[in-house]
């Protein structure tokens, strides 16, 4: 082959190639920075909107990866290369990887539930899954929960989102309640009358809903009263563990007892 014809085969693929290649390539580089533009904005309009920062990430990567696909198809598509084959390719492989993520894509889903409907939020002390604590973190896979004494509990967030959730601090205020007895031969409306005083003298006690005090019960061995205050919720274990000690130390001075189970047997002669 003389090199004149070779030039010639040179600039007939060029003519049909050429600006097909610089086409895809403009597509290419000017859709990707598009791409990164819409991915910005979006971002901004959810921070303004101000959506949980971890969905904000999450859905900034799903938004980008997307759109990047798009565009990748969009410069192959260009260059004259069939793309459907491309899509029923990606399409296997999305199957594929969503059975093998099967559990991962579960949590995914789950944390998206967490953040859109704030069922809790970093913080708050809950019960859920088997675990009870204060939530320390919430991120696409799971969520850490630290108990009272201080362990770290990571928990699935599919596990959480399929149980029951109890929030303690989604409320503003709490109720303590207690059962108080005291023996038959006490004083009831002196054991009444100390028990309301108790919930008057403490400023953590509100006011409303007002506290109760009632005979809840003639049991076995002593007379039960219901004891019922309400408390800001930050105050509810320091209220809920004084008035024990409280209620123990004032029925002592005034000569109030509180039984504890005992059987009386008779015998005949």
């Amino acid at each position: 082959m003389d090199i004149s014809k070779y030039l010639d085969m040179v600039l007939i693929y060029m003519s049909q190639y050429g600006l097909k290649v610089i086409a895809a390539i403009l597509i290419f580089f000017v859709g990707k920075w598009a791409v990164e533009k819409l991915t910005a904005l979006s971002k901004r309009v959810m921070i303004k909107a101000k959506v949980d920062n971890t969905l904000v990430e999450f859905a900034e990567s799903i938004i980008y990866f997307s759109l990047l696909v798009v565009v990748i198809l969009s410069s192959l598509n260009a260059l004259g290369i069939n793309t459907t084959s491309f899509l029923a390719i990606i399409g296997a492989a999305s199957l594929a990887v969503g059975l093998a993520l099967k559990d991962s894509l579960s949590n995914i889903g789950s944390a998206v539930l967490i953040i859109v409907f704030r069922p809790f939020k970093v913080g708050d002390f809950i019960e859920a899954a088997g675990a009870s604590g204060t939530v320390e973190d919430i991120n696409l896979f799971s969520t850490t929960i630290s108990p009272a004494d201080n362990r770290t509990i990571i928990v699935p967030n599919s596990s959480i989102t399929s149980s029951n959730i109890t929030n303690f601090s989604k409320k503003s205020t709490r109720r303590i309640s207690h059962t108080f007895g005291i023996g038959y031969g006490d004083d009831l409306k002196l054991a009444k009358e100390t028990l309301m005083q108790i919930m008057l003298n403490d400023e953590r006690i509100l006011s409303e809903p007002a506290p109760f005090v009632a005979v809840s019960e003639l049991a076995d061995s002593s007379v039960n009263f219901v004891f019922r205050a309400w408390t800001k919720t930050e105050d509810y274990w320091d209220v809920y563990f004084d008035t024990l000690e409280i209620v123990k130390l004032t029925f002592d001075e005034k000569g109030i007892s509180i039984p504890y189970p005992q059987l009386d047997v008779h015998t005949q002669k």
